[in-house]
């Protein structure tokens, strides 16, 4: 069995709570500038003294409004600066905070503000307080209801001083065991469960990757956060960034991000792989439609040899000069797209694979693996820029574990690990081996120097009629490195081969036909059985099959009319494959991949 350990150990006192965060900052740096706050098209600063006072004043509006210790309250709301200040205040109350994605269907919020008994909510807008009241009913959950863009928060804020002794009483009431927040979980298998982290999971957490980015977030650095917070990846990187007094930018909207990067102009970014997926395929592909592929093409060649070259003591003279020409014709304007001073990134949520690692580490802009679950507070293991592989999402990170158990599973353990799902006593029981390690449910292999590749999920493992265990992921990866690929699902469980739902990206489907000189106006739906297409699919499958023997490789693939996307039910919020529901919706396809 493989075990890896890393050394040390963070201590937390047993009264911490995550709201100590906010008076050491306005303690120790009062004028430090820790957030800019959207105001119109531009931004102001928000020191740590007016955030602290901001905070205050929301939470004695919460006490005054009958928020008791423990009551939970819901945050429905898109990345924005009001939920990191909703966040502390429900804290600094003495209550818990229990995150809703603004995107969740009637019935999701339905189940998660009556499963955990939420008393009260904010919201963002008149969208989301009207599904709040659909569902609460007479006698259901919310019996108060605050908006952000109904000014809520100024009218129910209310002037306190520092030492009020209600307030002080409240927050200092919670210690390190005490709950802080229930996460209900993305939902890919079944209805969502409540994960519950206490004060002391969280300030684990922050304090653990506060150690490993210690080099690039700290009090220069800046964010632009647009993951949402209502996912643990982002609310740990938000407490991470308030932690170390990185200034954080929210942006809501993802679809102005190219124009507020360069207003912001951050020097580290948070993203799931799809992001950087995007990024690169869309640079991929304009500079193919502009003619200058083959620069683009051998840029790219260069950068991926420059990175591996780094891992055995750097690039020779020949490699250095072609990395020194390109970096001037493409790969500076590749930064420039991301503001200009982001050097390093962050990602999570799914695998992101070598390829993609090497070629931006070979650009100039080191993407950092990590791997967790909202039940291990966000992550158990990542790199760092003194200690990276990439293709792995790192090692434990400081006083933590990761084993592998016979059967190929992630187990781990460590501080910032949730105490159970909330009203499910059986489900936290299954969650742990009978020696208290927490069971991820991921399938991967550690190497010799501690460090962890998944190779997939449990569950998701094909086992052919022939018998031959197929990992998903691995295929879906190289799928998504083509630029016309949005999404793919690897089927195959019980059947004689392995096939693929594809679907294709329509921005970049009428990119690639007007290149060709072909009407770039036809659907997506139009063209599934076009040769052309087809031809270039079968050249990212004939790619992906590279990665893996000739028993697990995609035998035949089928284009779906229609993508995969949180709208139609098919991802989940944080952009992971609902397999259960696409399975059902295109079972159909499925059918026809053996038929």
């Amino acid at each position: 069995m493989q075990e890896y350990t890393t050394a040390g150990d963070i201590e937390i006192a047993e009264d911490a709570n995550i709201t100590d965060l906010v008076w050491k900052n306005e303690h120790d740096h009062p004028e430090h500038v820790v957030f800019s706050k959207r105001s119109g098209a531009t931004f102001t600063e928000v020191t740590s003294a007016q955030f602290a006072t901001e905070v205050r004043r929301l939470a004695a509006g919460l006490l005054d409004a009958g928020i008791g210790s423990g009551d939970r309250v819901a945050l429905m709301s898109k990345t924005r600066y009001e939920w990191v200040l909703c966040d502390f205040a429900i804290w600094t109350a003495g209550a818990v905070t229990v995150p809703v994605y603004e995107t969740s269907s009637a019935e999701q919020v339905e189940w998660i503000l009556r499963d955990s008994g939420a008393v009260a909510a904010f919201v963002e807008a008149a969208e989301h307080a009207a599904t709040v009241e659909s569902v609460r009913g007479v006698d259901g959950p919310c019996r108060q209801i605050w908006r952000f863009d109904a000014h809520d928060i100024a009218r129910l804020a209310r002037d306190v001083a520092a030492d009020d002794a209600a307030l002080v009483a409240r927050h200092r009431a919670a210690g390190k065991d005490d709950l802080a927040t229930i996460i209900y979980t993305s939902g890919t298998t079944g209805r969502p469960k409540g994960c519950e982290l206490t004060h002391g999971n969280l300030l684990y957490e922050t304090y653990a990757a506060g150690a490993a980015f210690a080099d690039f977030l700290n009090e220069t650095g800046s964010l632009l956060l647009f993951v949402p917070l209502a996912h643990v990846l982002g609310r740990a990187c938000q407490l991470t960034c308030f932690h170390a007094r990185t200034r954080v930018g929210h942006s809501p909207d993802t679809k102005n991000l190219v124009a507020e990067l360069a207003v912001f102009k951050p020097t580290f970014l948070l993203a799931v792989p799809r992001v950087f997926e995007k990024i690169y395929n869309g640079s991929k592909q304009k500079a193919h439609a502009d003619g200058k592929g083959a620069i683009f093409d051998k840029a790219e060649h260069v950068a991926i040899a420059y990175s591996q070259a780094l891992d055995r003591g750097g690039a020779g003279l020949a490699l250095r000069a072609q990395h020194a020409v390109f970096d001037k014709l493409v790969y500076s304007k590749l930064r420039h797209a991301l503001g200009g001073e982001v050097r390093h990134c962050v990602s999570g949520g799914a695998p992101l694979g070598a390829r993609l690692g090497h070629f931006f580490r070979g650009i100039g802009v080191t993407i950092l693996e990590g791997y967790g679950l909202t039940e291990t507070s966000a992550g158990i293991t990542s790199n760092s820029t003194g200690a990276l592989k990439i293709g792995t999402v790192g090692r434990p990170m400081l006083g933590d574990a990761v084993r592998i158990a016979p059967d190929g599973e992630v187990l781990a353990r460590g501080a910032q690990i949730f105490r159970g799902y909330y009203n499910n006593a059986a489900a936290t029981r299954a969650a742990f081996t009978a020696d208290g390690w927490f069971c991820t449910g991921d399938v991967g292999e550690l190497d010799k120097d501690g460090y962890l590749t998944i190779t997939g999920r449990k569950k998701e493992i094909l086992v052919t009629a022939g018998g031959k265990n197929v990992a998903p992921a691995v295929l879906e990866d190289r799928l998504r490195a083509h630029a016309l690929v949005s999404q793919c699902m690897v089927v195959g469980d019980g059947k004689p081969f392995v096939g693929a739902l594809v679907t294709v990206d329509a921005d970049a489907l009428r990119a690639w036909r007007k290149q060709h000189g072909q009407d770039e106006t036809v659907s997506v739906a139009a063209l599934v059985d076009d040769a052309a297409l087809r031809a270039e699919i079968q050249t990212a499958v004939a790619e992906a099959n590279k990665a893996v023997s000739a028993a697990e490789s995609i035998k035949v693939f089928r284009i779906l009319p229609v993508d995969f996307t949180e709208e139609g039910g098919q991802m989940t919020p944080s952009l992971k494959l609902k397999r259960a529901v696409v399975m059902q919706e295109f079972a159909t396809d499925v059918e026809a991949i053996y038929g």
